[in-house]
Order: C-alpha cells, then structure tokens, then sequence
C-alpha cells in the first residue's frame, strides 16, 4: 500500500492531508513536535480508516530532528511527501529577534530542501511518486522573511517540476490564500480584518492541491478568488506590489 509522509500534521492543512489521504487508503507517516498529538491523531485515523500511521516527533528547526526526517522521506515506501510544517512571525525585521527568524528559514526552507533531497532519488529510480510543498500566496507579495521564504519554495518547486517533467514524478507548490486554520492564531495575528470572501476552508486547500497534483501542475492556487489575485500578483509592476504589501502590513 502506498505511503504519504507528511510535516506539520497534527493541525491546520496537514492534519487536512492526513485525513483526506487516509480516506482514500494510503498509510502514512505523520511529523509534528507534540508526540501526545501525534500519537492521538494516529489513533484516531487508524480508527477511522483502517490504515497503518507512523508517528515521527521532530522539531524541524533543529538539523539534527530535519535529518531524522529526511532519512524517513529516503524511505523506499514513501511515495508522498507533503512538506507542510510552518509557522508566521508577528514582528519586524528591523530590531526583530533574530534567533526567531532564522528558526522561520530553518523550517520554511532548509527543512524542505533536506526532505526534499532526500526523498526525490528513490522517487526518481522507481519513477513514482512526487512531492507537494505547501507555500503560500504571500510568496508573491513582498513581506518580510516569510514572503521571502515561501517564494524560495514555489520557485523551488517550480524548479524541480520542470527538471522531472519527462518523468513519473512531481513536485507542486500549492498556494493557498487566508485558510481557516490556526495559523493565525499561533502568530498572534487577527482574522477580523479580512473580508469574509477571502477566507478558503481548509479541505478545499487540500482537495483542490491534490487534484491538481494528480494533473501534474507545478503551482496549485486553489480558490478562484486566489486564482485572479495570483495572477495580479505575478504580473503587476513590482513598486505597486510593494506598495500593496506594505498595506497589507499596517492592517491591525
């Protein structure tokens, strides 16, 4: 039977991934930092669906718990890898805590790259198989570290769809737009300011993504509200992007 490995699987979009891939019979290999959460989704998708789910406690800010996970991603099981495990910044740059930030690109970036690496040789050789890396809207925009990181994950995946596009295997960016999830909440920021037809629900991110995954897209935007404002974003004069993200910025 097939296996998914997924980071940051214990809420938001990736305990969606589990869920969803567990209902349509993979087993999987779910990495969070909190073992008590991982162990009680464990339960409850064997529970529900009958399928085997490994449980990896890692925290992917240290290189020591990334490299764990990337080994696990080498595996010749693993079909899947869904790099979602991330978390926002509510602070400026300028003055900002700098440990913070860079723990941001050790989980945005370096940890997607290592797993990334490690899973796509096997994947390549058994010509099977892909990776999907959760990046964000915010990648086209101009936000501080964050933005900056999840614009090094499309293009990444961009990237890496092209080099394999004469294979079997993929790798997709999928950027989603304001979801309801507890993202926001766990950066401290607020969701009363933003328009209620913004908002995606987070099983659409998940079923959308995978359905354009199985269409061997590079980006996934789901959302046709985020389709239009992607492309805004693409193709806009870069002053007038900027001057947008700083609006965005100031909102409380």
């Amino acid at each position: 039977m097939r296996t998914a490995l997924i980071t940051g699987a214990t809420s938001g979009i990736g305990k969606a991934y589990a869920q969803e891939l567990a209902a349509r019979g993979m087993n999987l290999v779910i990495v969070a930092r909190n073992l008590e959460r991982l162990e009680a989704l464990a339960g409850q998708l064997n529970l529900d669906f009958g399928i085997e789910v490994e449980v990896l406690p890692a925290d992917l800010s240290l290189r020591h718990d990334t490299d764990e996970v990337a080994c696990r991603a080498a595996g010749e099981d693993i079909d899947l890898v869904i790099n979602n495990a991330g978390f926002g910044l509510k602070q400026e740059f300028i003055g900002g805590d700098l440990v913070a930030e860079q723990q941001l690109l050790d989980v945005l970036v370096t940890a997607v790259m290592r797993i990334t690496h490690a899973a796509l040789p096997g994947m390549v050789a058994r010509n099977q198989g892909g990776i999907i890396n959760v990046s964000s809207m915010a990648g086209w925009l101009a936000s501080g570290t964050y933005s900056a990181a999840k614009s090094w994950v499309t293009t990444f995946s961009e990237s890496l769809s092209t080099q394999l596009k004469d294979s079997k295997v993929n790798v997709m960016a999928v950027c989603p737009g304001f979801t309801r999830t507890d993202f926001f909440s766990s950066a401290e920021m607020t969701e009363t300011t933003v328009p209620e037809w913004m908002w995606l629900e987070v099983n659409q991110v998940v079923t959308e993504s995978l359905t354009d995954f199985a269409g061997g897209n590079a980006v996934s935007v789901p959302g046709l509200q985020y389709k239009s404002l992607g492309l805004a974003a693409q193709y806009l004069p870069r002053p007038l992007v900027r001057f947008i993200s700083v609006m965005q910025a100031r909102r409380p």
